[in-house]
């Protein structure tokens, strides 16, 4: 079973997300019975921000002194018995900004499965690899959104 906590840090996630666990959980209930996913055991959290807050995550980690949509810490897991795979943060206002074109709530699983995936260990460090990750990435939004 995959399972994510989900840290609300400003409530204005609540704005448009009523009950972000719930959200969540139904996602990945759903990202369960994908063939790549099956049988899977593992929990991350999905720490839910806004600018300033991922601006300060970001220099601290990264040396990058502005903010980001997305920042996966990754639990290195392959050396640990337990099945915490790391972290995830988001920040409000650029997915809000995002989904002015489109959709909050597809802005949002863009967010999270692309920091889901860097703490499965993908990365786009590279054309082979984006690419690799993408087509995960677009995999898991087709099966969200043609399912429902």
């Amino acid at each position: 079973m995959i399972k994510a906590n989900v840290v609300l840090d400003t409530p204005i996630w609540g704005k448009k997300i009523k009950k972000p666990n719930i959200y969540i959980k139904k996602r990945l209930n759903l990202l369960s019975k994908l063939s790549p996913f099956k049988n899977k055991i593992h929990e991350f959290t999905i720490f839910l921000t806004n600018n300033k807050k991922m601006k300060s995550l970001n220099n601290q980690f990264r040396k990058k002194n502005k903010t980001t949509d997305v920042l996966s810490f990754p639990f290195n897991y392959k050396f640990n018995k337990n099945s915490y795979l790391g972290d995830i943060a988001i920040s409000y206002e650029i997915v809000n900004k995002r989904s002015i074109k489109s959709n909050f709530f597809l802005e949002f699983d863009k967010m999270w499965i692309h920091g889901y995936l860097h703490i499965l260990g993908y990365d786009h460090n590279k054309l082979r690899n984006f690419k690799k990750m993408s087509k995960k990435e677009n995999l898991i939004l087709n099966y969200f959104y043609n399912k429902n």
